[in-house]
């Protein structure tokens, strides 16, 4: 009777447990264009995405004469396993109000993506957090590295603050289904293209907004020949010591063409009328982080540091010996511009 009783308990099937384990990150880039051409600051959002170590998902959006451009183009760039678009005249400009409900439609109940990112451009400071704030999750801006733990499903970031004096290390949890951030383009390269990525194409269909409290009334760019700014490998800088708008363009777009560099200015050049404000380096204007920066008349306020204390070589010309600029210059030269400036020109031309 014993010896029945024990091979019927060896015959009851065996029982397994079963563990969870962290699934793989997701990553959702909003891949910002012009006309369908993309934008730099998106190509870094696309390297940082893809160091999260799983899967990149592109978002581009747009009127339908320009999407199809930008499609094109963003499908042979290299860490991109799938590319989403949608289509409105509603979305040919990005506006935040508009372009929310789209965001929250793709982010909504069985949602695949872990991650969100974009460039830190004024549109998508703009729209992210709106969109975090519609999920009720947080949002981290202005990232220059992270880290991402797949045992704990934790991602860490850094992030400047205090106009860059301070680092701040940031760790979004796990009971954060979703995580919302930007990234500073200068911290992260460009992705590169690869022509060989097989990269899987989804149109959505667009979420129009009736009645839109925002319209957008019109764009106006300051054009050049010269380098685009944020991405240039040479920048040459002016401040309030330019005098006006005439002498800050007869100064610096000389030695700017001879270098082949972007033309960049102080806040103070700026509020002063001596260029245009697309072209302001600093805490609020660009963060540039060229090969080559050189600053001719800046005095180095703080706010001007954090937009250019990344570059490679700092170049200075002030004729105060005790300008701020000079703690952080590779090179310094307590000098009058308006003598050295054109001797420079002349000596780059032979």
């Amino acid at each position: 009777m014993l010896r029945a009783r024990t091979a019927a308990l060896f015959a009851r099937p065996l029982l397994s447990r079963s563990y969870a384990t962290p699934s793989s990150p997701h990553a959702l880039v909003f891949l910002e264009h012009r006309n369908g051409v993309l934008d730099s600051g998106s190509l870094s959002a696309l390297t940082a995405a893809a160091q999260l170590g799983g899967q990149v998902t592109g978002l581009i959006v747009g009127a339908p004469e320009h999407v199809q451009t930008a499609v094109e183009k963003a499908k042979s760039f290299k860490g991109l396993n799938a590319l989403l678009h949608s289509t409105s005249p509603q979305y040919a400009e990005p506006l935040p109000e508009v372009l929310t409900p789209l965001f929250e439609k793709l982010l909504s109940g069985s949602s695949p993506f872990s991650h969100v990112i974009s460039s830190t451009s004024s549109s998508a400071k703009s729209l992210l957090p709106r969109v975090a704030a519609r999920l009720d999750a947080p949002a981290v801006s202005d990232v220059t590295s992270l880290e991402h733990d797949a045992a704990s499903n934790s991602t860490t970031f850094t992030r400047p603050i205090y106009a860059g004096n301070a680092i701040a290390t940031v760790r979004a949890p796990p009971s954060i289904p979703i995580k919302f951030f930007t990234v500073r383009g200068t911290a992260f390269n460009a992705a590169p293209e690869d022509t060989s990525a097989n990269v899987e194409i989804k149109a959505i269909d667009p979420v129009e907004v009736a009645d839109a409290p925002t319209e957008h009334i019109k764009t106006t760019l300051a054009k050049s020949d010269r380098p685009e700014l944020g991405v240039a490998a040479r920048v040459v800088s002016g401040g309030r010591a330019l005098k006006d708008k005439d002498t800050f363009a007869a100064t610096l777009y000389p030695l700017a063409d001879v270098l082949g560099a972007a033309v960049g200015a102080s806040r103070a050049a700026v509020d002063a009328g001596y260029a245009d404000n697309s072209l302001q380096v600093g805490q609020t204007g660009k963060v540039v982080a060229p090969e080559l920066y050189m600053a001719l008349g800046i005095s180095g306020a703080i706010q001007h540091l954090a937009g250019m204390k990344d570059s490679k070589l700092i170049v200075a010309i002030n004729k105060d010996p005790d300008a701020p600029i000079f703690q952080i210059a590779d090179v310094g030269l307590v000098a009058d511009l308006f003598q050295v400036v054109p001797e420079l020109i002349e000596k780059l031309k032979q």
